[in-house]
């Protein structure tokens, strides 16, 4: 058996594993490459949606042309916008959203995301977040932007009310070189 601890990347994924069925809407707020779209399309299945946000153009080409390979380019909407404008696009609640914040693998290391408008997004997440979704930050601390992003991120979720929201955060404490970190944010079933 495989660990279950290797990294926040791979535990967001057994997270979705768990959270996502056929069905379900998705959003994929920092699509990137289109690796977590991609993934997020195999889970919630043909009859449903996923909806991916990126600002760069180049992202998109990207991701497209992942999904069409796949065939899951009719289960995806993707939108080339910040992800704080997602109530423009997102109208229905949702089960699922996952944030891989930073800078795209293999792009201009110089665009990132950035704290004030992640907070925005997440806070607009918040309010299409269905009973029992999640919210997944996976945070990387490594660089600058990233250090003012976790700290904006750790001040919000933990001011969220305990009776509406389970508020997680996972680091690794023995990792070198400022690993990735998750924030998972749950709504809850009931209010408590």
């Amino acid at each position: 058996m495989k660990n279950i601890f290797m990294n926040a990347v791979e535990i967001s994924k057994k997270i979705c594993e768990l959270k996502l069925k056929d069905g379900d809407i998705a959003v994929d707020c920092t699509m990137g490459n289109g690796n977590d779209t991609a993934f997020l399309c195999s889970l919630v299945g043909e009859n449903s949606k996923v909806y991916a946000f990126d600002i760069q153009e180049s992202a998109i080409i990207n991701t497209r042309n992942k999904l069409l390979k796949l065939n899951f380019l009719d289960r995806a909407e993707l939108i080339l916008d910040g992800h704080e404008n997602i109530d423009k696009y997102v109208k229905q609640k949702v089960k699922l959203i996952i944030f891989n914040l930073g800078y795209l693998p293999k792009g201009n290391h110089e665009i990132t995301t950035e704290k004030e408008t992640t907070v925005e997004a997440v806070k607009k997440c918040l309010d299409i977040l269905d009973i029992n979704g999640i919210i997944l930050l996976v945070i990387y601390p490594g660089h600058e932007k990233g250090k003012e992003e976790k700290a904006a991120l750790e001040e919000l979720t933990s001011g969220l009310n305990q009776k509406e929201y389970n508020v997680v955060k996972l680091s690794f404490t023995n990792q070198i070189n400022n690993p990735p970190e998750l924030i998972c944010i749950e709504r809850a079933s009931t209010k408590r």
